[in-house]
């Protein structure tokens, strides 16, 4: 498989379900895509979940016709969107791939973990010997159930090979539990999603510009505006030293802390600032600075489909 870069890009929100509100179309998408590969940003990450298949439906759109070799596509098996046939992972992976048109994934994932176990052995069985398997991965996992699916893909030759958690400077949990720790130890790579909290960290809103009313994110992050306002501020003084936008900064932080950021792209403008912020090195210093800043807010960010990592 060819090297990850710096930053993956997520297509959650083209899956138009509601979680980001608005209506994305192919036509408006694809100039974002067209960025991204000019600027070398080729690792794309989407599942079933996001629209029931509008995501993935819209990316293979755009990927039809490229080399293979010159994209990675990052997938996910969602359990509950899984039937209840016995057959059910191998019919959600040969789904998947019909519908994106594709013979093999670069990642795959188990998405969350209701039924983590029996499905992380599913997987296992379906990729077992077998030379397309992708890199395997477990999201929304915490430490110990992180151990388990490790000991379940060992168990057929195989390894684990990502974590993907929601991690940001208002949410360390997949830190302080020691996730991150573990990934290091034993060559994971951790996967960081929600780095700006859906555009909560991108500098863009503040209590007089709210975000708009409608989506799931605007009833989460518009209450603590005032308390964001602080650390966005902080950030802006930070990302000026530096040459560059707020949302820059929480996606540098994620990178110098030694995770692959998922960045959700729904303008070009954000492609570009992806590009930006992963030559962008922050010292020490001043990732200490963010953090106890972020600390002091006492915002709980932890999401409905999640838990504290413990």
């Amino acid at each position: 498989m060819n090297k990850l870069p710096k930053i993956a890009l997520g297509a959650w929100a083209w899956g138009n379900d509601g979680t980001f509100g608005g209506n994305l179309t192919a036509d408006t998408l694809r100039p974002i895509f067209d960025s991204a590969m000019a600027h070398g940003l080729n690792l794309w990450d989407t599942a079933y979940a996001y629209g029931m298949g509008t995501s993935e439906k819209v990316l293979a759109g755009f990927l039809k016709g490229l080399p293979r070799e010159s994209f990675l596509i990052s997938d996910k098996f969602t359990p509950q969107c899984a039937s209840d046939s016995p057959t059910a992972m191998a019919d959600m992976i040969q789904m998947q791939l019909k519908l994106m048109d594709l013979n093999r994934f670069d990642i795959y994932w188990i998405h969350n973990v209701w039924g983590a176990p029996h499905w992380t052995e599913e997987v296992a069985r379906y990729y077992e010997g077998r030379e397309d398997a992708p890199l395997i991965g477990v999201s929304n996992h915490n430490l110990s159930e992180i151990r388990q699916a490790s000991e379940i893909l060992k168990a057929h030759g195989l390894k684990l090979s990502a974590v993907q958690n929601h991690y940001s400077l208002i949410n360390r949990s997949s830190e302080k539990s020691g996730i991150l720790d573990y990934c290091r130890e034993n060559g994971i790579v951790f996967f960081s999603y929600m780095v700006l909290e859906q555009g909560a960290l991108s500098g863009r809103y503040d209590t007089k510009h709210p975000m708009p009313e409608g989506s799931d994110r605007a009833e989460v992050y518009n209450p603590v505006l005032d308390r964001l306002e602080k650390l966005n501020l902080a950030m802006k003084k930070m990302a000026d030293r530096y040459g560059v936008g707020v949302a820059q900064i929480p996606v540098a932080w994620a990178i110098s802390r030694g995770t692959l950021p998922i960045i959700g792209v729904t303008k070009v403008s954000h492609v570009e600032d992806a590009a930006k912020a992963a030559q962008i090195q922050l010292t020490q210093e001043e990732m200490e600075e963010l953090e106890q800043l972020a600390d002091s807010l006492g915002i709980n960010a932890v999401r409905m489909w999640e838990k504290e990592m413990k």
